[in-house]
């Protein structure tokens, strides 16, 4: 009965408030998995199982006697580190938080408590989140189910490997690099990144800090496009003092059926190389998608100097993170940026100068940056949607050497800087637009690929309800061989 597993939390939810499965059955079925195959990927690096149970048992008891009950009642899941979560620690994959354990919840893992989840443990992430590849020196490697030698992505790594094996039913991962995206493509499932601001990051802070990050977003991943729609509606909306004012209702799909939809196809871009059996299946997925009746136009033109708005994500990427850096790091850095010359356009010299960027430089960068979501505004006037790679390649093989400025993969037999990606990841992060991953099927080698569908402002809805409707034409979620 472990298939069960991988049915759709939507539908898991639905079978306990019919009594046709127990809570407490259905979180020892996900915990069987757990102890199956987490030793081999290394995905649930903390739980808290006994705790678990006694929520269960309580769920069980509140259907029994007719209590009314949450969307997710019932529901076992797993939560990114990097969210605080009451009798955990925090620790982001730095050592020197093994001792990080909160007083509250965040609000977003509180929302899902709210409705009925049961939290049994947490999934893994590389250091401070800064990779696509989810490793530390307190918890060690996470794999790839597809192929144990690659990584899952990062840094919501973990989060995407345990949905991909059915270790979970849900996840919640956090996105300033494509850090819920780029897992989601590598292993295979769903992922969303929100409009920025939509989804509340307290509880997703370093300790000492209390405002949100720029271009940082929470959000789900899910085996369906459903799921991430049912999260979705639990995690949004204002918290604090923005709910004595507002209320939140994200507005409808724009559209109810493909054959509505007309869409800008961008499938490769001059700022980075790509992977041409990746390019290859997304593309063959795009025809699918235009058999089924959506109308595309790979014409569509935004009307960008494409290297300049890469360079403006990096510098306002760096500038955000800058703040995780401890002093003599910045130090560092801004001796660094100093010895630069103007011309060099490395990446190491974006990084050195975004992390020790002057206000005035960033809020010119700002006001570009506020210029650029005007012209996707635009765009939006006639497409609905804009589909895209999620990054230049499947995924990659374990490298953990050196420093991630320096690393190169391998795409299509030229050795390429890994970095250069982030041209996919800043393609709607840096303008804070909703994109979700569908899952695109396998390349030639075997590997999984997503599709990112990015929506304009506020229309998370319109990204997902395609997503809905690309499962029934092209085909959702598949589990990797060995994990059915």
């Amino acid at each position: 009965m472990t298939e069960i597993t991988l049915t759709p939390a939507i539908e898991l939810a639905q079978r306990v408030k019919r009594k046709e499965i127990s809570a407490v059955e259905l979180l020892e079925l996900h915990l069987q998995r757990y102890r199956q195959h987490n030793p081999a990927i290394n995905a649930v690096i903390f739980t808290q199982i006994d705790h678990a149970y006694e929520q269960a048992q309580a769920a069980d008891k509140a259907v029994a006697l007719g209590k009314k009950t949450g969307p997710l009642h019932g529901i076992p899941m797993t939560i990114k580190d990097s969210y605080d979560w009451v009798g955990s620690p925090s620790t982001w994959g730095m050592p020197e938080m093994t001792d990080n354990y909160p007083e509250i919840n965040a609000v977003a893992v509180q929302r899902l408590l709210d409705a009925g989840a049961i939290i049994y443990g947490k999934s893994n992430v590389r250091f401070r989140l800064s990779d696509w590849q989810s490793y530390n020196e307190i918890y060690g490697v996470t794999n790839n189910p597809w192929d144990p030698t690659r990584t899952p992505g990062g840094s919501s790594g973990g989060a995407a490997a345990a949905l991909a094996t059915g270790m979970t039913s849900l996840e919640i991962g956090s996105d300033i690099g494509a850090s819920i995206r780029n897992p989601a493509h590598f292993c295979g499932v769903y992922g969303h990144k929100p409009t920025m601001d939509i989804v509340p990051l307290h509880g997703h802070l370093l300790p000492g800090d209390t405002a949100y990050h720029d271009i940082s977003v929470g959000g789900p991943l899910a085996r369906s496009a459903g799921d991430l729609k049912l999260a979705l509606d639990i995690l949004a909306g204002p918290t604090g003092d923005l709910e004595k004012a507002w209320q939140f209702q994200l507005p409808a799909p724009r559209k109810t059926n493909l054959s509505e939809f007309k869409v800008g196809v961008l499938m490769e871009s001059t700022v980075c190389a790509q992977d041409e059996q990746l390019t290859e299946q997304l593309l063959d997925t795009v025809v699918a998608l235009e058999k089924a009746g959506v109308q595309t136009d790979d014409t569509a033109d935004l009307g960008f100097d494409w290297y300049r708005y890469w360079e403006v994500y990096l510098l306002l990427f760096r500038a955000t993170t800058s703040a995780s850096y401890s002093d003599e790091e910045y130090k560092f850095h801004l001796q660094s940026a100093a010895s630069r010359k103007p011309d060099d356009t490395r990446y190491r010299a974006y990084l050195d100068r975004g992390i020790t960027i002057r206000h005035r430089d960033w809020w010119a960068l700002h006001d570009e940056r506020e210029q650029m979501r005007l012209r996707w505004q635009a765009f939006f006037e006639d497409y609905d949607l804009l589909l895209c790679p999620v990054a230049a390649s499947a995924a990659f093989v374990h490298d953990h050497l050196g420093e991630r400025p320096d690393r190169t993969i391998d795409i299509n037999g030229q050795q390429e800087l890994v970095v250069d990606q982030l041209f996919w990841a800043g393609l709607s992060g840096m303008v804070y637009l909703p994109s979700t991953v569908v899952p695109a099927g396998l390349t030639r080698s075997g590997l999984p690929c997503g599709l990112q569908l990015i929506a304009p402002y506020l229309e998370d809805n319109t990204a997902i309800q395609f997503a809905q409707l690309m499962e029934d034409a092209v085909g959702g979620f598949q589990p990797p061989p060995g994990y059915e």
